[in-house]
């Protein structure tokens, strides 16, 4: 993992499902441009990165930090645009 400094931390795993998107856009639409924010999650989130293509797109990074098997830790950037 990286010793990069994160603006906010979303552990997903703790929120119920109908909440977890939720509290992600509500994080990253809360980081100033070029911040980060780190997700952690039990499950690739593929979908959710569908869900910021289509509300964000060109306005955040994606890289997995961690690809499974138990864990995926992605580092969500937020761009200037």
């Amino acid at each position: 993992m990286t010793n990069e400094a994160f603006a906010a931390t979303v552990n997903a795993t703790e929120y119920p499902p109908q909440l977890k998107h939720k509290v992600i856009f509500e994080t990253f639409n809360g980081l100033q441009p070029e911040e980060a924010m780190l997700l952690i999650n039990d499950h690739d989130p593929v979908p959710l990165r569908y869900q910021f293509e289509s509300m964000h797109r060109g306005a955040f990074t994606w890289d997995y930090l961690e690809q499974g098997p138990d864990w995926f830790r992605v580092r969500i950037g937020k761009l200037s645009v």
